[in-house]
């Protein structure tokens, strides 16, 4: 039993604590019934009752460990990313109508939804924009959102009534507590810039802004959602390992191809995942092949159907994989 690295963590420390108490209680107890073997009837029970104290705090403090690698591996806190497709001004729109879909969702699960950066077009849809996501079971619950989705719809400015097929790809970027990742600085050229937006006479005053690039990947990540300098460096950075972190869960994925088979679309951002026919009022899922109606709904978030279906097929997957 490592005690010091129960000790160390701040979230098993106090039991720990008390955990040390009960062992030096037994040790000297059982010293004592050493020395004075006719102690045994006496000590017995009191033994038994540190034996149970002992495994009491052990299960304690296991499963705050537990709980301390389930949220490692599904973090409450995440960067959603979606960006224009195919398409043009449609897809831009569309990308947009997404963002609006998981904000919506994330309200509705009491999450907090906060813009991070905003590239906009000029009849309102996202080129691409970022949003950071915290809640209890943010990552776990849309981790399978990754991928390209597509619309097939007839644009306002269509006279003829063509349907067009537009895309946009949405990202899930886990932000993790702990990263593997030895990143050197070197490698990340930083930029400063005022942010941009409405408001005060103060606004745009302050380079405020921050923009990372990673050299070996060509890898931008822009953060203007703080007021502080340090607090969008802070963010960008995190958003920056996320991002290295799944390239390198897909060049493994594409390694072993075992992990792949696991795994519902959570590692290729190429990959088409999802159909959304106007028209028809039918969303598809390719990866499930299960179909949903009533779109206008599902667009105002309630997404509740889709994500369980994906998590459930996900589960049976690993089932019959383990």
């Amino acid at each position: 039993m490592d005690l010091d690295k129960y000790k160390s963590n701040h979230k098993t420390s106090y039991l720990a604590e008390s955990l040390g108490r009960v062992l030096k209680e037994e040790e000297e107890l059982k010293a004592i019934l050493l020395a004075d073997p006719s102690m045994a009837e006496l000590a017995k029970k009191e033994l038994l009752d540190l034996e149970e104290k002992k495994n009491t705090l052990k299960e304690q403090i296991e499963g705050i460990l537990r709980e301390g690698e389930e949220e490692e591996r599904f973090p409450n806190e995440l960067v959603l990313e979606v960006r224009a497709g195919v398409g043009g001004e449609e897809a831009a729109l569309f990308a947009h109508k997404l963002a609006d879909m998981y904000k919506a969702y994330a309200q509705k699960r009491g999450w907090s939804f906060i813009p991070m950066d905003e590239s906009s077009t000029s009849i309102g849809g996202y080129k691409e924009a970022s949003f950071e996501i915290g809640g209890n079971g943010a990552y776990k619950t849309l981790r399978f959102e990754t991928g390209v989705h597509r619309i097939q719809r007839v644009p306002d400015t269509e006279k003829s009534g063509r349907v067009h097929t537009s895309t946009a790809s949405v990202a899930i970027l886990p932000i993790r507590k702990k990263t593997s990742l030895d990143v050197p600085l070197s490698d990340i050229e930083i930029e400063f810039s005022r942010s941009g937006g409405a408001g005060g006479q103060n606004v745009n005053k302050v380079e405020t802004a921050v923009r990372l690039t990673h050299k070996p990947t060509g890898i931008v990540v822009r953060c203007t959602s703080e007021r502080s300098q340090g607090r969008n460096r802070e963010k960008a950075m995190g958003i920056l390992l996320a991002k290295l972190e799944i390239i390198k869960e897909e060049t493994e994925a594409k390694q072993y191809a075992g992990a792949r088979k696991e795994q519902i679309g959570t590692a290729d951002r190429s990959e088409k995942i999802r159909t959304y026919n106007i028209l028809q009022d039918r969303i598809t899922d390719h990866r499930v092949k299960e179909s949903w109606h009533n779109l206008p709904t599902i667009f105002e978030g309630n997404l509740d159907l889709i994500l369980e279906a994906l998590e459930q097929a996900s589960a049976e997957k690993q089932g019959v994989n383990s």
